[in-house]
């Protein structure tokens, strides 16, 4: 049996919440959302479906939930340059929901942008094993390099790492073919703004990313040990610490079993290196204030 929990059931979550249902990764549902007209209507849109689940709405049953996905908040709209511009607005929500999360001992996946940001606030605000705090965003962020990649002709497994956002590091030493640092720098920048043109189509980016939570939530379940690549909090890797940050972890039942440090070469480094100040810089520039 798996109860799974989502805070905030907008775009992503609802659709994680039926797509879960739907593909039998769930057994039990605690939904919550503060919008509680939008609540009921995703409620009974899954209903109407025919699938026999339990649905609860009271977000004191989040602490014996599974795994919990966080996407409550803010969505990035055409006018908002980048995910980090979100923290300001969607930081309340993340106050809030640490509410849900007390005494909540499974899997925490943060979805909610600016998301390394938001998953290390999550885990620390709350007292949460920080290896039980996965944050979502760089198997959808590979997925997009991948078909990057293959508009190029270059084969090879795609792989991002970083920060979800605008200081991404796409991997091109692992591919079989060398990448000039001209086509790098202009893949990354085709990376940065991949999910605008659907936000400028559409409102927002739904499909891609709830397929890609619910193979997370599936690799969980089924105890996969996959190594993919998320935003995981470091102690030390990379050179990096206290922060939330994407690298190449195992997961499974237990959340993150390991995580691997790869040799980068200059320019992955480099990129990495801003990656992982700029996202602490945030915490710092915000004066948020995480206990050790």
């Amino acid at each position: 049996m798996t109860r799974l929990a989502i805070l905030g059931v907008g775009r992503i979550g609802g659709e994680t919440a039926f797509l879960s249902t739907v593909l039998g990764l769930a057994d039990e549902l605690v939904l919550y959302d503060t919008a509680k007209s939008l609540l009921d209507a995703q409620i009974h849109d899954l209903t109407h479906t025919g699938i026999d689940i339990g649905i609860e709405t009271d977000w004191n049953q989040v602490k014996d939930a599974d795994i919990c996905v966080f996407s409550a908040g803010i969505p990035r709209t055409p006018n908002i340059r980048t995910r980090a511009d979100l923290l300001s607005a969607n930081l309340p929500a993340a106050k809030i929901c640490t509410q849900a999360l007390r005494n909540f001992s499974g899997i925490l996946i943060t979805v909610t942008n600016p998301m390394d940001i938001n998953n290390y606030y999550l885990c620390k605000s709350s007292g949460l094993d920080p290896r039980k705090c996965i944050g979502f965003g760089g198997n959808l962020d590979s997925a997009r390099f991948g078909l990057a990649l293959r508009n190029r002709g270059i084969e090879g497994r795609p792989w991002v790492i970083g920060e979800h956002g605008e200081h991404q590091v796409p991997i091109f030493s692992r591919l079989p073919v060398q990448v000039q640092e001209s086509l790098r720098e202009e893949i990354l920048a085709g990376l940065c703004t991949a999910s605008m043109e659907v936000i400028k189509g559409k409102g927002g980016t739904v499909f891609g990313p709830a397929w890609h939570l619910a193979e997370l939530i599936r690799m969980i379940v089924h105890d996969k040990r996959e190594c993919i690549n998320c935003s995981c909090i470091l102690d030390g890797e990379y050179g990096f610490s206290r922060c939330s940050l994407g690298v190449p972890a195992t997961i499974g039942r237990d959340g993150i079993l390991s995580i691997e440090e790869w040799n980068l070469d200059p320019w992955e480094a480099e990129k990495m290196n801003n990656a992982g100040t700029f996202v602490m810089g945030l915490c710092s520039y915000l004066g948020i204030e995480i206990p050790s």
